[in-house]
Formats: structure tokens, C-alpha cells, sequence
């Protein structure tokens, strides 16, 4: 079918254009008239005549048999079709499509948006009916494949295919084919990349410096963002590094001559740890390193291909780029060590891979620690705490299957972006089964102690203000012992919930009794008066707060006077006793900023408590529960839109706004999983034993109960 494409064409003309194309030109699909962007002169779009066919689209200056043909744009599986777009319209009042050729490619302009639409799908069905190019190293990595059971054919054709085998000449094209066009209309526009093949003959450039490097993680480093960016550039890399790791018998290297592939193959190290090409150029990875172990005489190279094809095994798709640390750690074939934190002034180094698991470290902690046997459960934290502010303190927890090597590099990246802020790993506890049997003896008592105080400081604690200056002297006598005037006194937030004071000094009135407030003349003065008194009513307030401030430190420290004596023990002991007087002790609160009921009752500023047991809400800085709700009630939970936590329990819905959906789901499916592994199967609780109880929070907004 010839479609045509005829603006500023009157009817009676395309009529008998439209008659004459088709007698006289049958292999014409497509022709018409159509604006095209040429660079220099003072107009930047000229009008052309274009005829599309089933091998090229052709320029022409006008529709004439004997016209002069300016430009042809030969059409192949590599070309492409950028489609008209509402920006562009917006722009310059046009509808425009780019098809992009090897040498060049042609911007065109339509008045038309069904024009410009019949023109790109005519261009996209003419190059998806070419054969897909291949080239010279793919038609070779094939006869490798079929004769891999022949060494005698593959060393033939590695010795007389010098594309597959190291070089110090630059690379001119790809190995690989890939489509012609830019990525300017993409999301990585803004990264300054231009081409897809442009990047890859970039990519094989950046790797013959790592030859003369003499700091090579930062070039490492770029690499494989470029590839982490470009996903069609994995491949190429891959088949890039594989030829530079490339021998033959007659250029294997022996072992007292310095071997100029080793940082090719400390790339290739690190490429095997960050991501995988596809299946093909998998085979084609796999059949290298066997054959370099079996051919090449230095023991280093059989070290890192060995090395290698075990990563090979264990890898998935990283978020990151790996941190300096972990590339220095490859580049030697060694593990690196992860300092974790945990609740009190303790760490532990422990060694990762960059494989290693989220998961897999809280096994090697609970080991380290001796908490393999606990009924409680366990998990890692990203904890960012403040050097100027040490109160302020945002934690957050970290999925069981993240690796931690993204999680070390993320550090690393937000460490220069926050210089004042330190990110930390911290092992703490997560699902709260049984807080009656903990022994004090144990480290996982020092657990509860140091987390429950954490919720008290936060004012996660509901208490009476009694209780909370008990619990502040309790603190200090556990912390420094008996009180002594020369002992400092540290900062009144680390003991004692700074919303309390706050709470106290707002309820103070912002103007004195007795004082009416002045009205002056003139709007320039009313402005200069208001700005005026709300400076004076924040000094007031700030004075109020230090004189709260004065009169709580001086209770604390009467409070502390009197528990001299109290060992380190007795004090947890006691701290914990008052905490456990709130009856939804040893739940995780979350923030709810809007609750809604399924009777149509709703609430804000909520608190959300999960626990082993129940889930309850509760009013801010209140002990008793609004809504419980338990476990073994509830029939479904999950994630309704964007912002939103819906809790189906038999008849009843509930509606949750938060931001910490991630964290709720993820806490919960942590406890229903522990709980079902400890009643078993059979128990009161029944859940479905399928791949579903585990979902991801974007593939299952529901999770049934």
C-alpha cells in the first residue's frame, strides 16, 4: 500500500502525483513533501521531496521525474526512528520524527501529526524487515562455539582473526552492532553521553589507559558506570576485556616478562562482580577462561580467571558501582572487611565478598555474637548520625537480600555529598519474640536495654514524666555509676526525649500576662512591628526552653544522687522494668500521618505499632491503644497506591498514609515468617506456602494472610 504524504499540496495536484507514482513507480512506499533541518543559512527547515522505498529514503529537490537527488539514508536493522513527540510540537509547532542512518540521519517536519505517524511506521517496517547485521567478531565468536571441541580449529582461528585477540591499535567501530542514533532524547541525555556506538569505541579507549594507569580505580570506576548507565554496553564490554585477555601460543608471556593484559583481567575481576552480558557472550566468558587456564604459563592470570568463573556464578545485577575499597579488595582476589555497629559503643570487622547478602551478614554476626540460638530476630541498619547534632540520628533497615558492597558504596558516594554526617552499618534487633527469657547476662539483654532507651529518647515511649526522669537517672548511673559533681553531664536529649521539653515550653503562654498588643499606623510599620514580635516571642521561647531544660536536669540529677549504689545490672534492670509497664512494649512505631477506619472514622499524627502479637494504633505520647488488632486476625495487608497501607482484618478495613510503607511490610512479613517457623505449619496461623508470602513491594500490592 503506498501511503502519501502531500502537505502544502492542493488536492488536483496530489491526485494526479499520487496516479503517476503509482504507474511509474512501483517500488515507491511512501513520498511526499516534508520539511527537513539543515544546518547553516538563515532558515533552519527547507522543504524536500522524499521518497521512501524498501532500501533507502531518499531526498529529492522536488517530486519531478528528472529532480536532483540530494541525499540518500541507505536503510539497515541498525537504523532507527525517533517518533513524533508532544515536546517538540509545543517547541516549534511541528510534528517531527529523526531517522537516524550510519553517516547521517534526517530531521523532518510535519504540520500533521497522522503524517508524521505514517512516515515513522513506514520507516520502522522497512528496516524491521532487513536482516539483523552481524559482525566480524560475532560470525567469529559462532564458529568458536561450534568448533570448541577442536582445539586445533580454535587456535586457527584465533591466530589468523587478530579482532580477537589483544592490541595496543585503537578500535574504530564496535564489536558489536549497535543501532545508529543519539541518546539525547533519553533519560541519560544529561550524563553527556552521545551514541551508543560512539560510548563503546569510548569504552575500548578508557581501557588501554588502565595499561598505563597509574591509579586505576577511578578509570575502573567510570568504566563500569558506563556500562551500569548503558545496558547495551555490557556485552560490548565484555567482548572488549575478552579480547585483551586474549592469547595465543605464540604470544604467551612467561613468567619473568611483565604481563601488559593484568589490568585487563583486574577489570574483568571486577566487571564479573557488578554485572553479567547475556547468555551468549556468557559461553563465549566461560570458554575463554577455560582455555587461558589451559594455554597461558603465568600463574597470576590462572589465579583471576579461576577466580572469575566462581564470581561468575554468584553474581547479580549490582545497583553500584563497586567503592574504591571493594576494587582494591578484587583487584587482589581478596575479601574486604565491613565494620558493623551494634546497640552500646561495640563493632565487629567482618569479611564480605562483594556476593555477600544482607541476610548472610546477620548469620555472621549472630555467630560472631553468639545469638544464633535467640528466638528473637535480627537485622542490619543504614544509620546516618550527625557530627554537629548528635541527637540527630535517621536509621532505616536494610533489606535481607541487598548486597552490602551497594550499601558500602552508597556510603561512600553520600560521605562526600554530606561531609558532616556519618553512615554506618548497625546490627540490631528486629522482631521482638520473646523479651521475658532473654538472659541478663547475655549481650542480646545489652540489645533491648540500648534499643528500648532509643525509643524513650525519641518519645516512642509513652510515660508519665515521673517515670521519665527515673528513666533519665537510670540511664547516667548505668552509663557512669554513682554520681560525682566532676563527672560530666552529657547533653539533655541523650537522656531525656526533647519533645517533652518542647511540649512544655509551647504550653507557656508567647505573650506576657497584661500585655495587650499595640496596633500601629500604616502598613510598613504593622509589617516592621510584626516581624518585630515574633523575634521577640522566639526569644521567649527559647528562653522558656532553657529554663525547662535547667529545672529537668536539676531533677535528674536529684534522682541520680539517690540511686547510688545501684550496679551497672540493677540499673538496666530497673530501666527495663518501668519501660515494661506500657503494655505494647517491644513494638517497632512508625509515623502515620492519616488513618481512616472502614466505619469512616479517621485520625492524623498516629503512631502504627507492630509487635509478635498484635498491631495497634496509638495517639502520640499516649499509653493506650485506639485500634488492636490481632495477628491472628489479620487476613490480608500490603500497599493500595502510591503512599497508602491498607490492614484487612475479617470485616474490617484499615487505611494507613505513611511514608515508611517499605519498612512496615517488610517488618511484617519478617514477623509473620518467624512466627510461622515457630508454631509450624498446623499451628492457629495459616498462610499459604507459596512464593507470594514474599513479595516485592511493587509486584504484590497485597499480601495475603
Amino acid at each position: 500500500m503506498v501511503l502519501e504524504s502531500l502537505s502544502g499540496v492542493s488536492e488536483e495536484n496530489s491526485r494526479l502525483i499520487v496516479k503517476k507514482a503509482m504507474e511509474d513507480d512501483p517500488e515507491v512506499l511512501v513520498k511526499g513533501w516534508l520539511l527537513r533541518e539543515v544546518s547553516g543559512g538563515w532558515l533552519r527547515q527547507r522543504r524536500f521531496w522524499f521518497m521512501l522505498t524498501a532500501d533507502s529514503l531518499d531526498c529529492y529537490s522536488g517530486p519531478e521525474r528528472d529532480a536532483r537527488r540530494l541525499s540518500m539514508l541507505v536503510l539497515t536493522s541498525l537504523c532507527s526512528v525517533l517518533w513524533p513527540d508532544k515536546h517538540t510540537y509545543k517547541q516549534t509547532g511541528y510534528w517531527s520524527l529523526t531517522v537516524y542512518g550510519r553517516k547521517h540521519c534526517y530531521k523532518l517536519f510535519t504540520k500533521h501529526f497522522n503524517e508524521a505517524v505514517h512516515w515513522a511506521c513506514a520507516v520502522q517496517k522497512v528496516i524491521d524487515s532487513k536482516a539483523p547485521v552481524e559482525t566480524p567478531t560475532q560470525l567469529l565468536i559462532r564458529d568458536i562455539e561450534e568448533n570448541k571441541f577442536n582445539p586445533e580449529v580454535v587456535e586457527h582461528i584465533y591466530q589468523h582473526n587478530p579482532i580477537l585477540t589483544y592490541t595496543q591499535s585503537p578500535l574504530y567501530a564496535p564489536l558489536l552492532p549497535f543501532p545508529y542514533g543519539s541518546l539525547d532524547h533519553t533519560h541519560m541525555a544529561g550524563k553527556g553521553y552521545t551514541s551508543v556506538r560512539e560510548e563503546a569505541v569510548r569504552l575500548f579507549n578508557c581501557l588501554q589507559q588502565l595499561e598505563s594507569a597509574p591509579e586505576p580505580v577511578p578509570l575502573i570506576q567510570g568504566i563500569l558506570q558506563t556500562s551500569l548507565d548503558l545496558r547495551p554496553l555490557r556485552n560490548e564490554l565484555y567482548c572488549q576485556t575478552i579480547k585483551q585477555t586474549s592469547v595465543t601460543h605464540t604470544n604467551t608471556t612467561t613468567q619473568t616478562e611483565p604481563n601488559p593484559q593484568l589490568r585487563y583481567w583486574q577489570l574483568l575481576t571486577c566487571m564479573s562482580c557488578t554485572f553479567l552480558p547475556s547468555s551468549s557472550v556468557l559461553r563465549y566468558l566461560r570458554f575463554h577462561l577455560k582455555r587461558v587456564q589451559s594455554v597461558c604459563v603465568d600463574s597470576e592470570v590462572e589465579s583471576y580467571a579461576w577466580f572469575i568463573a566462581q564470581a561468575l556464578e554468584k553474581t547479580r545485577c549490582r545497583e553500584c558501582v563497586p567503592s574504591w575499597e571493594e576494587i582494591q579488595g578484587l583487584m587482589s582476589r581478596q575479601e574486604m572487611l565491613c565494620t558493623v555497629h551494634y546497640p552500646g559503643p561495640g563493632c565487629c570487622r567482618i569479611a564480605i565478598s562483594s556476593h555477600t547478602t544482607a541476610n548472610e551478614l546477620v548469620r555472621k554476626m549472630a555467630e560472631r555474637l553468639g545469638l544464633q540460638d535467640s528466638r528473637n530476630t535480627f537485622a542490619l541498619f543504614e544509620q546516618r548520625r550527625s557530627y554537629c547534632c548528635p541527637a540527630d540520628r535517621w536509621e532505616r533497615v536494610i533489606g535481607g537480600g541487598t548486597i552490602i558492597a551497594d550499601v558500602i558504596t552508597r556510603f561512600e558516594n553520600l560521605s562526600v555529598k554530606e561531609p558532616d554526617s556519618e553512615w554506618r552499618l548497625c546490627f540490631k534487633l528486629y522482631c521482638l519474640l520473646d523479651t521475658d527469657n532473654i538472659s541478663t547476662d547475655s549481650i542480646e539483654y545489652l540489645f533491648l536495654y540500648e534499643q528500648c532507651h532509643e525509643m524513650v529518647v525519641r518519645g516512642q515511649l509513652p510515660a508519665c514524666e515521673d517515670d521519665l526522669l527515673s528513666l533519665a537517672a537510670l540511664r547516667l548511673q548505668a552509663v557512669q555509676g554513682d554520681y560525682s559533681a566532676l563527672a560530666p553531664f552529657p547533653a539533655l536529649e541523650q537522656v531525656f526525649p526533647a519533645r517533652v521539653l518542647e511540649a512544655r515550653a509551647l504550653l507557656t503562654p508567647a505573650d506576657p500576662p497584661g500585655c495587650p498588643p499595640p496596633f500601629p499606623a500604616g502598613l510598613l510599620a504593622g509589617a516592621l512591628w510584626g516581624h518585630k514580635r515574633r523575634e521577640e516571642q522566639d526569644q521567649r521561647l527559647r528562653a522558656r526552653l532553657r529554663e525547662e531544660a535547667a529545672l529537668t536536669t536539676a531533677a535528674i540529677l536529684e534522682r541520680w544522687k539517690a540511686l547510688s549504689g545501684y550496679s551497672r545490672r540493677d540499673s538496666m534492670a530497673a530501666y527495663l522494668t518501668i519501660a515494661r509497664q506500657w503494655s505494647g512494649f517491644g513494638c517497632t512505631l512508625y509515623e502515620v500521618d492519616f488513618y481512616i477506619s472502614s466505619t469512616g472514622s479517621f485520625s492524623q499524627r498516629l503512631w502504627l505499632g507492630v509487635a509478635a502479637s498484635c498491631v495497634s494504633l496509638y495517639r502520640q505520647g499516649e499509653a493506650e491503644a485506639l485500634e488492636c488488632l490481632p495477628i491472628a486476625q489479620i487476613c490480608s495487608y500490603g500497599v493500595s497506591d502510591s503512599n497508602t497501607f491498607r490492614i484487612t482484618a475479617g470485616d474490617r478495613d484499615l487505611l494507613f498514609e505513611t511514608s515508611k510503607l517499605t519498612e512496615i511490610m517488610q517488618l511484617m512479613n519478617a514477623y509473620f515468617s518467624a512466627t510461622r517457623r515457630q508454631l509450624g505449619k498446623d499451628d492457629c496461623i495459616t498462610m499459604e506456602t507459596t512464593p507470594k508470602l514474599r513479595p516485592s513491594l511493587l509486584e504484590l500490592p497485597s499480601h495475603p494472610v
